[in-house]
């Protein structure tokens, strides 16, 4: 079960996500190509519906140009 904290960390996770895809001009498509990863699967972790794996939030960091603590601040 999730708790609360872990369900705001994941929504804050998904926002800071969007901010800098936002800042780049791309669309959740255009990230989603990027990453190699599926659309639907993008939204839903900036929507912080998704425990993101690790490796996806690796990947999304390195695609996005950001290190990993920028989007763990």
């Amino acid at each position: 079960m999730t708790s609360l904290a872990d369900k705001r960390f994941l929504r804050d996770l998904g926002n800071r996500i969007r901010e800098v895809r936002l800042d780049r001009g791309w669309t959740q498509e255009d990230l989603a190509q990027k990453c190699n990863l599926h659309r639907t699967f993008i939204g839903s972790v900036e929507r912080g519906e998704r425990n993101i794996s690790i490796l996806n939030l690796r990947l999304i960091a390195s695609v996005l140009r950001v290190g990993l603590p920028e989007l763990l601040r």
